[in-house]
């Protein structure tokens, strides 16, 4: 008798900054997600596939967990509170670094049902191994009923031993989506989240978190894709930043997203950017609604 089927939700949680983004790109073999050492990065829940001939785990990337400071913020949590009600699978991340009192926090707002995995990262930015074996204890006093381990999702130290734990408490059942399938998300999408993760790449201080893009049109010709996009911002000083003096700022920020794309698509790719000013959008219903904060 063959294994049977495994299919399953792993949702993924935890801290602005713990590394979630950069763990599910390992654990999918895919840059799916836009990473950044600034926080609040993440702003959508973001679906990644992966699917083998005995399983098929569905990922799910969350915004960090934070307290809303706007609607925008508000929109982002309700993604985390969606994970949770789905998830069959959870995965916390926390910064090894940080003091556990940090992570209680997170802990008790999710109030988990289903198996948790909590994985220590960023271990490569921890020089004595004694500290790392001795948080791990820590931790699993504090938590007897979950798996912890100690990894580097940026290094891939430990992280080969994650998928046979998943897959371990996974339960049995059929796949949920094509096995060709990498996410519930659109090519237009991604591109979108390509601009963005350049604006936290080029700018500094506010503008990432002041930025939205709209990806209006994505046509696709014979020999590249036309993509038009508009960047967010709240306020005119903010679109002169982005501009640059004379124009270099934007110019560089559309290079590096198309070389991104273009990476991403597998094809040539002709990129207009256009920014516009749009007062307390990320308080503004409408507007979230239009950029796709639903």
């Amino acid at each position: 008798m063959p294994d049977p089927f495994k299919a399953g939700f792993v949702n993924i949680f935890g801290a602005p900054n713990a590394g979630k983004s950069t763990l599910l790109n390992l654990l999918l073999g895919e840059r799916l997600v836009i990473i950044s050492p600034k926080v609040q990065t993440t702003r959508h829940r973001i679906l990644g596939i992966l699917s083998e001939p005995t399983y098929q785990i569905v990922f799910s990337d969350t915004p960090g967990i934070i307290e809303p400071k706007y609607k925008l913020h508000q929109k982002m949590m309700l993604q985390v509170k969606s994970a949770l009600e789905d998830a069959d699978v959870a995965i916390l991340v926390h910064d090894i670094n940080l003091p556990i009192e940090d992570f209680e926090a997170i802990s008790n707002s999710l109030r988990l049902k289903v198996p948790a995995i909590l994985l220590l990262n960023k271990t490569d930015m921890v020089k004595d191994k004694s500290t790392i074996e001795a948080t791990v204890k820590a931790y699993k006093e504090k938590y007897p009923k979950w798996e912890v381990m100690a990894i580097s999702a940026k290094k891939e130290v430990n992280t080969d031993k994650l998928l046979p734990l998943i897959l371990r408490f996974l339960p049995e059942g059929f796949a949920f989506y094509p096995d060709d399938s990498i996410s519930d998300r659109s090519e237009r999408f991604f591109c979108g989240e390509m601009i963005r993760e350049q604006i936290y790449a080029l700018y500094e201080e506010e503008i990432p978190y002041h930025a939205a893009v709209l990806v209006q049109s994505f046509e696709e010709k014979t020999t590249l894709n036309v993509i038009k996009a508009d960047i967010i911002v709240s306020r005119e000083t903010q679109k002169m930043i982005l501009l640059g003096k004379g124009g270099s700022m934007i110019k560089q920020l559309g290079i590096n997203s198309r070389i991104a794309i273009e990476e991403f698509l597998g094809k040539k790719v002709h990129l207009e950017l256009f920014i516009k000013v749009r007062p307390k959008w990320r308080d503004n219903e409408n507007h979230l609604r239009e950029y796709g904060y639903n």
